[in-house]
């Protein structure tokens, strides 16, 4: 049995359609890829509703060309400020007569730690379980287990209800169904991390265009999540700015001779030119190392805890389109004391899918692996996922 899967990154520079098939003895395997400018988004944030839809319309329509069908439903990957998260618990007491926990019971208890004071421009996006505790006791999955009192620690992840609502719109007037909302910082940690970094505690940091998304991994699941409004616009913006060029060119000279290395490791200060502007590597490089080492130090002030080397000693994991600068990896290790690396997503099967195996698309595969996991997921326990909806349910475990 074959099912269709689609999912959207709307992002502020790009935006990226992935369409392809599971298949329950070959696996997935991807069947079309559009990638188009993005207009109309700033920050990742809808802000002409017309020039973004274009755009996203553009992204669908070639990923159609490419699979030979139309798109008419995808999941949507969201980021952008304000995203806020908190970890609370919920705890019920087993009242069946036979006293074992049952699975409507964990989903009583996560709907007991949702049972927080939202405020009225705030959605819901995510409840997430981190850890069950059954009569005082530490369990992995409580369901057929004997006991009176159940207590669930959740990650709660809520968003600006105007920015999701715009971004939804948007899509549904292209005639698209939205089936699933998966904020973006969860969906780069399913695509670049790995067990052992999850269980001892790592920080993911995607530094796209105009956003850095942050997702905490510990013990095995999500324990923060949170959205910087600084990323590598912001970089080209100091360089448009420092050195006096014009933003496209500022952009290319960033991706063409920009560097983080240390001085030593360059062949002097060269003089570097693009379409009639010459300028200085050295200043170029200067530049971009400043504006870096802030938003490193920006990503560890986004920490919820000061002791970080403790939360995170296997260190912070790089993706996103900055992930590409040479020397970033030795910026965050000279700024944390931590180890750092670069996360690239893993390749898919499929048309042209090794396009895809670069940071700057660690967003969109994550929403991919998302969305095949739990397909798995409901296939293995016998039912299938819910339709769209705001509050999704989702785990490492």
């Amino acid at each position: 049995m074959k099912k269709r899967i689609t999912v959207l990154d709307v992002g502020t520079t790009k935006v990226c359609t992935i369409t392809g098939n599971l298949d329950s003895i070959m696996g997935l395997r991807v069947l079309g890829i559009g990638i188009a400018p993005s207009h109309g988004i700033e920050k990742a944030l809808i802000a002409d509703a017309n020039k973004a839809k274009e755009s996203i319309r553009e992204s669908m329509r070639k990923a159609e060309m490419m699979a030979g069908y139309r798109l008419n439903s995808a999941c949507i990957g969201v980021t952008g400020q304000p995203i806020s998260s908190t970890n609370n618990k919920g705890t019920i007491a087993i009242t069946h007569s036979d006293q074992l926990v049952r699975q409507e019971d964990l989903k009583r208890a996560l709907d007991v730690a949702l049972n927080t004071q939202t405020p009225v421009n705030q959605k819901t996006l995510h409840v997430i379980p981190r850890a069950y505790t059954l009569d005082g006791e530490v369990v992995e999955n409580p369901v057929g287990m004997h006991g009176y009192e159940l207590s669930v620690e959740a990650h709660v992840i809520s968003g600006a209800t105007a920015s999701i609502e715009n971004r939804t719109q948007c899509i549904r007037n292209l005639n698209i169904e939205i089936e699933d909302l998966i904020l973006e910082p969860l969906a780069s940690a399913e695509a670049v991390l790995t067990e052992e970094e999850k269980q001892s505690g790592v920080l993911v940091a995607d530094i796209g265009g105009g956003t850095t998304s942050i997702a905490v991994i510990k013990d095995g699941s999500i324990y923060h999540t949170s959205v910087l409004p600084v990323a590598g616009q912001q970089v080209t913006r100091d360089i448009e700015i420092g050195l006096g060029l014009p933003t496209e060119l500022a952009e290319e000279m960033k991706k063409k001779y920009g560097s983080l290395l240390s001085s030593e490791d360059k062949e002097g200060d060269n003089t570097v030119a693009e379409d009639g502007h010459s300028v200085s590597h050295r200043d170029l490089c200067e530049i971009i190392h400043a504006r870096v080492e802030e938003l490193i130090q920006l990503i560890l002030l986004e920490m919820p805890r000061t002791d970080y080397s403790r939360l995170i000693p296997a260190g912070i994991v790089l993706t996103g389109g900055c992930a590409n600068l040479p020397g970033i990896v030795e910026v965050a290790q000279s700024v944390t004391h931590l180890p750092a690396r670069i996360g690239v997503p893993p390749a898919l099967v499929g048309v042209f899918s090794a396009l895809l195996n670069d940071p700057a698309y660690t967003a969109s595969v994550g929403l991919m692996l998302w969305k095949l996991r739990n397909e798995k997921q409901a296939n293995q326990k016998g039912g299938q996922t819910k339709p769209a909806g705001i509050r999704r349910f989702f785990t490492f475990r």
